[in-house]
């Protein structure tokens, strides 16, 4: 640390999954005022820009691709540094990484590395978009086919991410709005720097269009799965209507040859001639009802 404070370059110095420690040291070696360090040691934070004396505090979120999740980083962003502080793991940094160790040189100018930062998270939106298209289209087939739990949860997963997503996009969206005309907030930053995150600001205009988009489309989905469960439903109920319908006239039918049992037997003839009209009255009974279900349209 005294080594590249010493060195008088501008640095970044990136703390994954953050011990209690490396906060104190926050505190000891930075000098950062007490409020950013409670704000820094506190995940789940709304996105935010807050300005202190020599430094900007930024919460700021990305995403995980891989497995659909949000990354919480918190900054603190000076012109002699950038301390990036996250819980999770930051596939947007590898990118970052990999760009600058290319160059071999010290960072030109601060704010550019906090674009490169920014618009990397950012970006990292995307890829998990992307695919929202064919996730509906593969979760609509699997509704017309066999509409079950699995579906209804793939909906439901689907429509948290979203959520989730807005939730961290809309006040992202403002804090680099913000920026535009107010890049003298930064720290170092230059008029010229104002374009690079008004790119970042666009970026986050498109990501908050796609996501309306694609909750609407799952609105959509969800009520094709009730449309379908219903129609389903009723398929059934219209199934058991028809069934207990039928045997309607049997029960009384078979109800009146139970009661007048000795008459008929005494004046109808024999076992035989009892027998064949019982069953040849139900036979009727059920021909004529399946005959007007056909002519209605039923079965």
């Amino acid at each position: 640390m005294e080594q590249l404070r010493g060195e008088g370059h501008f640095f970044w110095l990136d703390l994954p999954q953050p011990r209690p420690e490396d906060f104190v040291l926050l505190r000891d070696e930075f000098g950062f005022h007490p409020l950013a360090i409670e704000d820094s040691e506190s995940f789940g934070q709304r996105p935010k820009l807050e300005e202190y004396d020599d430094f900007v505090f930024i919460v700021i979120y990305g995403a995980a691709p891989d497995d659909d999740r949000l990354v919480e980083v918190h900054c603190f962003y000076s012109e002699r540094f950038l301390i990036t502080v996250h819980r999770d793991d930051c596939p947007a940094f590898e990118e970052v990484r990999e760009r600058f160790a290319k160059r071999r040189a010290p960072i030109e100018r601060p704010a550019l590395l906090l674009y490169r930062i920014s618009n990397a998270l950012v970006d990292s939106f995307f890829p998990i978009l992307s695919d929202f298209d064919d996730r509906i289209d593969l979760l609509e087939d699997a509704i017309f086919k066999d509409a079950g739990d699995e579906e209804l949860q793939e909906i439901f997963a689907m429509k948290r991410l979203l959520v989730g997503m807005r939730k961290a996009v809309a006040p992202q969206r403002d804090l680099f709005a913000g920026l535009q005309g107010g890049i003298d907030r930064l720290p170092a930053a230059t008029p010229d720097d104002e374009r690079y995150f008004r790119d970042v600001y666009d970026h986050l205009i498109r990501i908050g269009d796609l996501i309306d988009t694609y909750r609407d489309l799952i609105t959509g989905t969800m009520d094709v799965y009730l449309s379908t469960v219903s129609n389903r439903l009723n398929s059934v109920m219209k199934q058991l209507a028809i069934i207990a319908t039928i045997f309607l006239p049997l029960t009384f039918i078979t109800g009146f040859f139970g009661q007048n049992f000795a008459w008929l037997v005494q004046h109808v003839g024999g076992w035989p001639e009892f027998v064949g009209l019982g069953i040849g009255i139900e036979l009727v009974a059920l021909l004529l009802l399946l005959l007007l279900f056909r002519r209605r349209g039923w079965v």
